[in-house]
């Protein structure tokens, strides 16, 4: 025991030294908010607001402006944070893979210690404001935060069941937003996370696919079995299918009527065909429509219930 402390104790040590002996490059005030934007990630943080915009107005009842702004401004802060923290701690993997060695952590354009600091403290702002919504939107916000940043994160480099724990965290936005706008928890809440639940695989095994390479070198396990190959295309497949079915869900109880049934329907149809393509062909480039296809689905699905309800 006292050997495997000690082991603990000096690779923690050989990090300090390593973090304390990079330069961090002097950039200036325009260059570091640059940087924090490529932290921060908004393109992928926009999407996850607009998710729990969307389930905030599906979730109906008396629509507030503040609320509305809590619920944006607070989401976005949580969002950044998660992504900014996962970061810090794959920062020295980010150096090795290609789609990641010029971010600003690999780069030393922002220190470790800054980025931390930030990210704690805008995420800490973020649950407050959901907090101030509701506390149920606050404890599901600092769920979502702990589970991407402390489970999924770690777990990449571990095991492929790290795509199934940060599958949850990727699928509260939708069900945050109806939280936000009932106060509740309820089976309306529950199928908005279950879709956005299932649509996380097909999503994020066909953007595997395509940077596996990539993952390799970082040590990540994110694929099936870790291979290219029929079987994890066949998974792929299975999942998008498994979405397909999933298209009857609002219907079934009563949250949507007949027309969201065939929209979502249509959606799903739409990675169905290129992921059975994929496991005939085992090409790229049907990985990479799937993956399109599922940001497509993303919003749209969440537009077409919406609009149904209405």
């Amino acid at each position: 025991m006292n050997t495997y402390i000690c082991k603990i104790c000096y690779k923690a040590y050989f990090i300090m030294t390593i973090i304390k002996a990079e330069e961090i490059v002097s950039v200036s005030f325009s260059e570091k908010l640059k940087c924090y934007t490529q932290l921060f990630k908004l393109k992928l943080t926009s999407f996850v607001v607009i998710s729990a915009v969307f389930g905030y107005f599906i979730g109906g009842g008396a629509y507030g402006v503040t609320d509305v702004i809590f619920l944006i401004i607070g989401g976005f802060l949580i969002t950044c944070s998660s992504n900014a923290l996962n970061q810090v701690i794959e920062k020295n993997y980010d150096k090795l893979m290609e789609r990641t060695k010029n971010r600003p952590l690999p780069l030393n354009k922002l220190s470790v210690k800054e980025t931390a600091w930030v990210s704690s403290i805008i995420g800490l702002l973020g649950i407050g404001m959901l907090w101030a919504l509701n506390p149920l939107t606050g404890i599901l916000g600092a769920l979502a935060v702990f589970m991407y940043v402390a489970l999924y994160t770690p777990l990449k480099r571990v095991s492929t069941i790290s795509v199934f724990v940060g599958a949850f965290p990727g699928a509260f936005p939708p069900m945050l937003g109806w939280v936000a706008a009932t106060g509740s928890f309820g089976m309306e809440a529950g199928i908005l996370f279950a879709m956005q639940f299932v649509w996380q695989f097909p999503h994020f095994w066909a953007i595997a696919w395509r940077v596996n390479d990539d993952y390799k070198k970082a040590g990540f396990k994110m694929l099936p079995f870790g291979k290219k190959n029929k079987t994890t295309a066949s998974l792929i497949l299975v999942s998008s299918i498994a979405l397909l079915i999933a298209s009857i869900l609002p219907e079934y109880f009563n949250l949507t009527g007949r027309i969201a049934t065939i929209g979502l329907a249509l959606l799903s149809l739409l990675m169905v065909y290129p992921a059975i393509k994929l496991v005939k062909t085992l090409d790229d480039k049907f990985a990479l429509r799937v993956m399109l296809m599922s940001y497509l689905y993303l919003i749209l699905s969440l537009t077409i219930i919406l609009i149904d309800r209405i």
